[in-house]
């Protein structure tokens, strides 16, 4: 009867864990309330991300009861851009990510970096 009771509880714990994931993973994360600047209107648009899990368990030996469980979520949201209504058309204007693009550059000198090692090392030998 415990076993029952546990397993109705872990069902109920990823049942609430995947309804908050879908709550959570909707269109107005993706695109944010519009609002006036002047003439045009601000529709500000995101990149969302997430996921979520679940897990269980079992006593593994005869003689102890035993049992378990655990659940998770994540999400992330990254803006991306906006777009400017003006006059009835639409401009999609990209978001700059700094961040990305410093990271980028710190990639491509380490990797320029153990190139240039690589040939130096070959012309030694």
């Amino acid at each position: 009867m415990a076993a029952d009771n546990n397993d109705e509880r872990a069902t109920q714990a990823v049942a609430n864990t995947i309804k908050g994931a879908r709550d959570a993973l909707t269109v107005r994360r993706v695109f944010g309330t519009a609002y006036k600047a002047g003439e045009a209107q601000i529709i500000p648009v995101a990149k969302v991300a997430g996921g979520a899990g679940g897990g269980g368990g079992e006593g593994n030996k005869p003689d102890e009861s035993g049992s378990g469980f655990g659940s998770g979520f994540g999400l992330g949201a990254y803006p991306v851009g906006v777009f400017e209504v003006r006059n009835g058309e639409a401009v999609w204007k990209p978001a700059v990510d700094v961040n990305r693009a410093i990271r980028g550059g710190q990639v491509l000198a380490g990797i320029i970096a153990v190139c240039v090692t690589l040939v130096l090392l070959a012309r030694r030998h």
